[in-house]
């Protein structure tokens, strides 16, 4: 069940970034960002009462923690698809969000089985091979700024919300999205960007925001059914089912390192199942 629940997250995360990349591309990708997180947050708090939950203070502190690390994952990674760096942003932010989780997870004590790690040695560069785009290797530094922050945001929201109680519910993932639109017009607003939805090319942040939130409590089911370890790891392969809706949707040819990457990915998810 958690890698079933970890897999649909991915599946989830992979097509709200495809949404999000595409929207990002027609204005601006902070306000985008932002009106996913305030659509998300009313989400789950409108859902919250469908599920029984006790959340205490350290459950509410968690989900805003990892708020932080969403707004900030959000934020750079949809700068970085709207720059047309999709082939550097995306396998750095895919690795991020895979690591950041894994080594919390070592630190807090956590020691996956032999199977799993080989499946964490598959995975990663399987991540990086499916997302990365040889002809935007000289995109220059802003595309490699933009993913290891969207990585360190996407891996620190994973780390936290595993934090996050069984009973917490759904409140510590509407105060999540609530912190996380805060941070994405901090940062816009630091860096001179537009962050206000003024047209309807934002509108499709309202989708990336049900399909982000659903992802997320996907993780966090994931978690709560297994280790943090696999949720983490095949969470972050959401850039595989991006890189299979674009050549589904858009008819974008797959390369043969894609391919690669995609097989080497499907070893991992059968490696962490099998471990």
């Amino acid at each position: 069940m958690a890698v079933l629940l970890a897999l649909t997250g991915a599946l989830l995360y992979g097509v709200a970034d495809f949404v999000g990349g595409l929207a990002s591309r027609r204005t601006s990708p902070w306000a985008v960002a932002f009106v996913a997180a305030v659509a998300g947050a009313v989400l789950v708090i409108l859902a919250s009462p469908l599920l029984i939950s006790d959340p205490t203070g350290a459950d509410m502190c968690w989900g805003a923690v990892g708020g932080v690390g969403a707004g900030i994952g959000t934020g750079f990674l949809y700068r970085g698809l709207a720059g047309g760096r999709m082939g550097v942003v995306a396998p750095i932010s895919g690795v991020g969000a895979a690591v950041v989780p894994v080594v919390v997870a070592l630190a807090v004590g956590e020691r996956p089985a032999a199977l799993v790690w080989l499946g964490i040695v598959a995975a990663l560069p399987g991540i990086w091979l499916v997302a990365r785009d040889p002809g935007s290797g000289r995109a220059g530094t802003a595309g490699v700024i933009d993913g290891v922050l969207a990585g360190l945001g996407f891996g620190g929201q994973f780390a936290a919300l595993s934090q996050v109680s069984e009973d917490g519910g759904l409140l510590p993932l509407g105060l999540n999205q609530l912190v996380a639109a805060a941070v994405v017009a901090l940062l816009a607003t630091g860096a001179r960007a537009a962050w206000v939805p003024r047209d309807r090319a934002a509108l499709p942040g309202v989708l990336c925001g049900a399909l982000g939130v659903g992802a997320t409590v996907a993780f966090v089911f994931a978690r709560h059914e297994g280790s943090i370890t696999v949720a983490a790891v095949l969470s972050g392969l959401y850039p595989a089912f991006t890189i299979l809706l674009a050549a589904t949707v858009l008819h974008e040819h797959i390369r043969r390192s894609q391919g690669l990457g995609l097989a080497l990915c499907g070893v991992a998810v059968a490696l962490v199942a099998a471990g």
